[in-house]
């Protein structure tokens, strides 16, 4: 893969060390030019016929393109705003009761917790926390769903494959993994995958996916479908919801951010998928040990592209880093700094974070 092209798709790299894809990617200059042009015709000429069929267009081709990402088929993938909207949709839609209950991860991202603990005090739902190595293994009679991180946003450490063992549906987070490492949902034997595209997929923020197998669609409830979630929405109160993932769709995308995230997506897969992954996770391992050589307490990583490490002050020190032109993560509640290293980065990135630490 020819590194230094990909980079001068990105232009923050002009100015900055950014390693920061695990909160948001960098954005390409195709991405800022598609949706500025999508604005400017829809000042221009009005948003009319024309800019609603662009929008059903649109949908379609960022549909195929996200379920390529993962490995799904085009039905199977809804269009949401973010990792957790995929995910709330996942609980509210399961008819979970008082008494069932979740296993999950004892360091999940608040996106995940934050819905968990409402269906716990709204639902009844019991709550069960395990190392995320564990879960599989936590499965138990009451058990009615497993939710976790494909990819934890702290080690970067994987879930475990016998996750895809389990006759309990799973419920993966993939903030941290689509785009940044191979998914293949139906490797993985999950029932759903949310996953943002404003992370490793580039595109603006208010973007991302939920993946909902085939075998869980029809147990899974419409929450609340809206008109574009309607397979005939002229029929009234008797309209149907969309008989595939199309049901699940969040109620309205900007046309400006879906082109946005659809060339962004072009921008990477241009590059070849497997050569952006390998690369990633290539420069994530040698940031790594470049810390383990240097006597820095690194948190024990998975085959990702994140890497933490212990600092004193962590919030100052990003601070302090941001200031110089270097963009890393302090984990709140943590005592981790945390690098997200992309395919777009290069040793210039790494040897400036190296010499501000």
């Amino acid at each position: 893969m020819d590194a230094a092209a990909l980079r001068s798709h990105f232009p923050v790299f002009d100015a900055t060390a950014y390693l920061n894809a695990g909160s948001c990617g960098p954005l390409p200059a195709a991405a800022l030019r598609a949706s500025e042009e999508t604005a400017r015709v829809a000042a221009e000429r009005g948003r009319g016929k024309a800019y609603f069929d662009e929008m059903f267009d649109v949908r379609e081709r960022l549909r195929a393109a996200y379920a390529g990402v993962v490995g799904g088929e085009p039905q199977d993938v809804a269009l949401t705003t973010s990792t957790s909207d995929g995910m709330v949709r996942v609980l509210q839609g399961l008819g979970l009761q008082r008494g069932d209950e979740v296993v999950t991860a004892d360091d999940e991202h608040p996106g995940l917790y934050g819905p968990l603990a409402a269906a716990r005090t709204q639902l009844g739902v019991e709550v069960r926390a395990v190392p995320l190595a564990e879960v599989a293994d936590a499965v138990g009679p009451r058990t009615r769903l497993v939710a976790c991180s494909h990819v934890s946003w702290i080690s970067g450490t994987t879930a475990p494959a016998e996750l895809a063992e389990l006759d309990v549906p799973v419920l993966l987070d993939g903030a941290q993994g689509a785009g940044a490492v191979p998914v293949d949902v139906e490797t993985l034997g999950c029932a759903f995958y949310c996953a943002p595209g404003q992370k490793w997929l580039c595109g603006p923020v208010g973007t991302g996916l939920l993946w909902v197998s085939p075998v869980w669609r029809e147990r899974l409830a419409v929450p609340g479908p809206t008109y574009l979630n309607l397979s005939v929405p002229s029929d009234g109160l008797d309209a149907d919801a969309w008989p595939d993932a199309r049901a699940f769709d969040t109620p309205a995308l900007a046309n400006e951010a879906m082109v946005a995230a659809l060339a962004a997506l072009e921008v990477l897969a241009g590059f070849g998928w497997a050569e952006v992954h390998a690369r990633a996770t290539t420069l994530a391992a040698a940031w790594a040990s470049r810390l383990r050589d240097g006597g820095r307490r690194v948190a024990p990583p998975g085959d990702s592209t994140l890497v933490a490490w212990e600092a004193d002050e962590p919030v100052a020190t990003s601070e302090r880093l941001a200031a110089g032109g270097v963009v890393v993560r302090p984990l709140p509640g943590t005592p981790y700094l945390r690098a997200s290293v992309g395919a777009w980065n290069d040793e210039s990135d790494l040897d400036r974070l190296w010499a501000a630490l």
